[in-house]
């Protein structure tokens, strides 16, 4: 099965070299492997280091079946000797995981296709231990989202617990990576874990790598998100806010609650709530340049926003329906369209152009902090050049 290999690393790189020069494939010669029983003992007590390497038969073939392509088979004179324990007696991978699996009583070993060429030297150590070989099943790769080779860090790919940093939920990650390459059949996008146990089947995935299409996994978390009732996405979307710092008493855990239906069809990730909701727990929030030059450009807004500041003071009561009512009462009373006035304050109260419904979003934000924002717009925008 195995022989004792005294090669050093200098001759195996200057045999790879000689072969690389002479259009050969790089390997190993099996110098060492017809080395006599007193050879082997004579360099073991010159104290001269070795490894152990697997033994492959030089004649015949070795296959295997895999669940997804067939019956692989590969000529043996096309396998090197490869090494099973190194130098300091450490195991190789290939020696650790065939022992690991038999041991663990791994039955189907599921593992992507650019492992296909190291099953044959697997399935000859499971012969040369008397071993029922596992049921191999080789899957394709996830491709980058260019389709230009294998998704790598440097295309974006990150751990499964970075993904749940970011805010995607585990049932969203689950139903993406289960549609990579299998279809539950028809245009189903959406598919339960309970539905995906039912349905799938190994035998139904297909050859050919996917892409992983992170625009599409922001979509189907988005869905997931919305699939979610206000009290569970409360749970889940409060730790975000206290990792940005935005939760410092009951009163902020109450708003955050205010907000979940203001943004749960607005956001893709739970790490999106607090990014775009931050105008409600603090002031410094930065305008956009874009916004104040096409909603403070003329002389006039202010004038308005003065009006709408003077109905906000004598406003009895704050509800979204009133302040609809009062701010469209503004606008009918100076004689504008309604808009007119409704986008500057927008852009008055958040610093930015769209976000949740205006009069929803200024009943949670409070008919105070809206008078101080408006107020601070007309002072800070007033007599700048556009």
């Amino acid at each position: 099965m195995a022989y004792k290999c005294f090669c050093s690393e200098e001759r195996l790189q200057k045999l790879r070299e000689e072969q690389r020069k002479m259009g050969l494939k790089p390997g190993y010669d099996r110098k060492c492997r017809n080395l006599t029983p007193e050879e082997v003992k004579k360099l073991e007590e010159s104290g001269k280091p070795y490894v152990i390497r697997l033994k492959i038969p030089l004649e015949g073939e070795t296959s295997f079946d895999d669940y997804l392509h067939g019956k692989i088979t590969v000529k043996n004179k096309e396998l090197e000797d490869l090494i099973l324990l190194k130098s300091d007696g450490y195991p190789t991978y290939h020696l650790a995981n065939v022992v690991d699996d038999h041991l663990m009583g791994i039955t189907h070993v599921m593992r992507a296709d650019e492992w296909i060429p190291s099953t044959p030297y697997h399935v000859i150590m499971y012969k040369a231990f008397g071993w029922e070989p596992p049921i191999f099943a080789h899957l394709p790769v996830i491709l980058a989202p260019d389709g230009k080779g294998k998704l790598s860090k440097r295309h974006g790919a990150v751990s499964v617990l970075e993904f749940r940093k970011m805010g995607f939920l585990p049932e969203a990650l689950v139903n993406f990576l289960a549609l990579l390459g299998w279809s539950p059949g028809g245009d189903r996008e959406i598919v339960s874990l309970n539905e995906m146990i039912e349905l799938f089947d190994l035998k139904k995935v297909g050859k050919r790598g996917s892409v992983f299409d992170f625009n599409k996994l922001y979509w189907m978390n988005s869905v997931y998100i919305r699939m979610k009732n206000d009290e569970e996405l409360y749970n889940l979307v409060l730790p975000f806010y206290e990792r940005e710092g935005l939760i410092e008493d009951k009163s902020h855990r109450d708003l955050v609650k205010k907000l979940i239906p203001l943004y749960k069809e607005r956001v893709k990730t739970l790490e999106d709530f607090p990014k775009m909701s931050y105008y409600f727990f603090r002031d410094d929030f930065e305008y956009d340049e874009e916004g104040i030059k096409k909603n403070f450009s003329s002389t006039e807004i202010f004038n308005y926003l003065e009006k709408v500041v003077e109905k906000l003071e004598s406003a009895e009561s704050f509800t979204h329906e009133d302040i609809e009512k009062m701010i469209r009462g503004v606008a009918e009373e100076l004689g504008i369209k309604a808009r007119v006035i409704i986008h500057p304050i927008r852009v008055a109260l958040t610093g930015k152009t769209v976000g949740p419904g205006l009069f929803e979003l200024m009943e949670v934000l409070g008919k105070e902090k809206c008078i101080e924002r408006i107020k601070k717009a007309i002072e800070s925008f007033r007599g700048q050049k556009p």
